[in-house]
């Protein structure tokens, strides 16, 4: 019997198929980069099909596998839940893996977070806070109440609602400007706190909220939009003038959550509850695709109020019973340890190893918190040049725009936080 671990198809064939028949993200069709190919990965360590070559992941395959791969806890999960039920719609029938998963996310997110909605991916869950804010105010009698206001400078996901409210200017989403919603947009937000700017904030909500069915932002961090951080006072702000002038308050978690920025959740920083929550990425330790969105009591009676008292969503794998038993792992190894000390250790790894990069000719800032580090440029990288030089260092990393940058695996230690911090400045020297 063969060995279902090798393949029957070289390194050459294999990418001369991939680059024939399969569309990458953010890419072009046919293909013009050559990618890696990965034939397995353990710990924080990426092994390349054909040579052997073992690579450090410093980007937990786009922020998802905090704990790394391969892991035997989540592996157990996965293989328990498999002998069980892989699969069951969630129509009209309910399972375990789910219902722990939603008392463990509502256990342990912001105060007065009581609801969960499961759902495919980040972006759906997006779309499913917009729904829930529309449909809010649409059973409340106020269908008027239908945009968006965010600031400049987000990303929030790939799908319709989301696209909207990524920065209309400059950002990947830029094509579709004349098509999607006009949402309401502030100025991007300031590093630290500028009265001036949460002024601007309340003017905007204010002036909109006959309009506006919530505000959504990225707490702390804006991800894909930039990698800026911004002051947690301005979640404060956010809360108080939406309170003030019925608005509802959004935050996208999906790249913040599950400790990433030294907080469990971002808006502990501030000590602020929002109406809604969006969670994915890290949630099932990045082995399979699963998001959700969090409500308050509040968003759902008003929902439950409306000529059609129930949310008019449902995707075809809600709750897969698959993903929720590994999410429930991947959340129990995370608490079960001393999280905040390991993230602290990686934000000193990240700082004392990204230090000389302010040097570097052609970097504009150096910024680290949490697990994140950033080194921004002056100009457009190249993305080819600035990630073959990481290749070299023995690290992967996925630069893009004006940016290197890394969140590495929690696990990740010391020894290799210092290859992955050479490694950026090495692509942000060549890039």
């Amino acid at each position: 019997m063969p060995d279902p671990h090798v393949s029957d198809l070289s390194v050459p064939e294999l990418l001369e198929l991939d680059r024939r028949h399969v569309w990458h993200p953010y890419g072009p069709m046919p293909g013009r980069q050559e990618p890696l190919v990965v034939e397995s990965a353990s710990g924080v360590r990426l092994r390349l099909a054909g040579t052997g070559t073992e690579l450090i992941d410093g980007m937990s395959s786009w922020w998802s596998a905090i704990h790394g791969y391969n892991h035997p806890a989540l592996n157990e999960a996965a293989r328990d839940q498999l002998g069980r039920m892989s699969h069951v719609m969630f129509g009209g029938l309910t399972h375990e893996p789910a219902v722990r998963l939603a008392k463990r996310l509502v256990d342990m997110s912001p105060e007065g977070l009581e609801h969960v909605f499961l759902a495919d991916s980040g972006s759906v869950s997006v779309e499913v806070a917009v729904k829930m804010c529309l449909q809010h105010w649409r059973s409340l009698g106020r269908p008027g109440k239908q945009r968006l206001l965010t600031w400049r400078g987000g990303y929030h996901g790939d799908t319709w609602q989301p696209m909207s409210v990524c920065d209309p200017e400059g950002g990947m989403h830029e094509l579709w400007q004349g098509v999607l919603q006009r949402q309401v947009f502030a100025d991007p937000p300031p590093v630290a706190y500028e009265e001036s700017y949460a002024d601007q904030l309340r003017e905007l909500i204010e002036r909109h909220a006959d309009e506006l069915a919530a505000v959504i932002v990225e707490p702390v961090v804006q991800g894909a939009g930039g990698m800026r951080f911004h002051s947690p006072a301005y979640l404060r702000v956010l809360r108080e003038a939406c309170d003030a002038h019925d608005v509802l308050l959004v935050f996208d978690e999906i790249a913040t959550g599950f400790g990433r920025t030294g907080a469990l959740f971002a808006a502990e920083h501030a000590g602020v509850t929002p109406d809604v929550m969006c969670v994915g990425k890290a949630l099932t330790g990045g082995y399979m695709t699963m998001a959700a969105t969090l409500c308050t009591a509040r968003v759902a009676d008003g929902i439950s109020r409306g000529e059609v008292p129930v949310l008019a969503h449902g995707p075809t794998f809600m709750g897969n019973p698959l993903a929720a038993a590994v999410a429930c792992a991947s959340i129990d190894l995370l608490l079960g340890q001393d999280w905040q000390t390991e993230v602290k250790r990686v934000e000193t790894g990240l700082r004392e190893g990204l230090a000389p990069a302010a040097e570097l000719p052609g970097v504009r800032n150096v910024r680290v918190l949490g697990a994140i580090g950033v080194v921004q440029l002056d100009h457009e990288i190249d993305m080819a040049a600035a990630t073959r030089a990481a290749v070299r260092e023995g690290v992967w990393l996925r630069p893009f725009r004006d940016l290197v940058y890394t969140m590495p695996p929690y696990v990740t230690g010391d020894a290799d936080l210092a290859r992955i911090t050479a490694a950026v400045c090495a692509a942000a020297r060549e890039g």
